[in-house]
């Protein structure tokens, strides 16, 4: 029995229950339904029979003024057309909604972006058991143990958890994934106080003795990190064409994006020795054997080196850019500046480094005798 489903006065009158109440058909075993719950709450849903005879229905939305009866027969509409094309309106599974959203993220031009992406799944999700779990039936407590057990710090794992929901609200933007489960995701909280400053700074006499504790390439690494303050990512990937000699200049690619920077004379000769015999698609920063550093590839030697050097514990590369931020910033060099030169945003400079902006701007005042 088929409803008049198109009327207002007819959907208003139906009595709540479990199973749609159908409209006449729109094609061959193709419907479109209609159920009200407990609450009134009325929700448009489509059905069709498919090759091998079994019925198939797909929940469309909610029914409101703007998704009336004629919106909702045209998305019923998109979504038979799509089954005959042999496109899956299943939900993808985690690993799957990664990789749209990387692709997404080409398409969109942000090559920087995608690549960060891509690198962070593959080393955390394609080979983690999450990877295959629908997203459907992704539960909350299974993502947060996966980003409780993964390694390095709480802010680490924060970012890496963003990326991920990223990933999982743009299939629910897609419509892959009905949007009321992207509160199992929603649910799921940064770790609180993850971060704070980055309190290891390193003075001129410990980032010498750290240069001088290094043993092999991995100086080369850490000494163009203290040189030019950039992630540590960029240096690894960065070729031997993105330096230019001539103009003094070094291009750097992060998930910032791309940006061409000055160099000081210490960066250019470091460079220009690393540079010397190398083809223009070689990396610039290489490894004893010659071969690109893999991520985090020198957290060992550098933990070794640090440790030589007696510096405290819990130095990274990273602790070599935070250095050369302060040491700017301590300089007198404006924020905007050391903003473009590490590829990061005015917001995050006054975040991590507004204290010494604000005890040099002390100074200055103080040195401005009115009375």
């Amino acid at each position: 029995m088929s409803h008049d489903i198109h009327l207002k006065s007819t959907r208003n009158a139906l009595k709540p229950r479990a199973e749609p109440f159908w409209g006449p058909p729109i094609g061959k075993g193709r419907y479109l339904g209609y159920r009200k719950n407990k609450s009134e709450v009325g929700t448009w849903i489509a059905r069709l029979r498919d090759d091998d005879g079994k019925q198939r229905y797909r929940a469309l939305g909610q029914a409101t003024k703007e998704f009336d009866h004629n919106q909702a027969k045209k998305k019923a509409e998109v979504w038979f057309k799509n089954r005959d094309a042999g496109i899956s309106d299943e939900p993808p599974t985690v690993a799957e909604a990664c990789h749209e959203y990387v692709k997404q993220l080409k398409a969109d031009g942000r090559e920087s972006t995608s690549k960060d992406a891509d690198m962070r799944f593959r080393r955390c999700v394609y080979k983690h058991e999450i990877a295959n779990i629908r997203t459907d039936k992704l539960r909350t407590v299974v993502l947060r143990d996966w980003r409780n057990d993964l390694d390095g710090s709480k802010s680490s794992q924060n970012r890496n958890l963003a990326i991920l929901k990223a990933a999982l609200n743009l299939a629910v933007t897609h419509e892959r994934v009905d949007p009321a489960v992207s509160q199992k995701w929603r649910n799921v909280k940064s770790h609180k106080n993850a971060d704070k400053r980055r309190d290891i700074y390193l003075d001129l006499k410990q980032r010498k003795a750290l240069l001088r504790a290094c043993e092999g390439s991995v100086r080369d690494l850490v000494k163009a990190a203290a040189l030019t303050g950039a992630r540590p990512g960029e240096l690894a990937n960065a070729l031997r064409s993105q330096f230019d000699a001539r103009t003094r200049t070094m291009k750097f690619d992060g998930k910032t994006g791309s940006r061409r920077i000055q160099l000081s004379d210490a960066a250019v000769e470091l460079f220009k020795g690393l540079a010397r015999n190398k083809l223009p698609n070689a990396h610039l920063i290489t490894r004893d054997n010659g071969q690109a550093w893999a991520h985090r590839k020198w957290a060992y030697p550098l933990k070794v080196a640090a440790a030589k050097a007696k510096l405290p514990e819990g130095v990274v590369m990273y602790s070599l850019r935070h250095s050369w931020i302060s040491e700017a910033l301590k300089m007198g060099m404006p924020t905007l500046e050391v903003a473009r030169l590490t590829g990061t945003s005015l917001e995050m400079i006054e975040k991590h480094y507004g204290h010494l902006a604000t005890q040099d701007v002390r100074e200055r005042l103080n040195q401005v005798t009115m009375l």
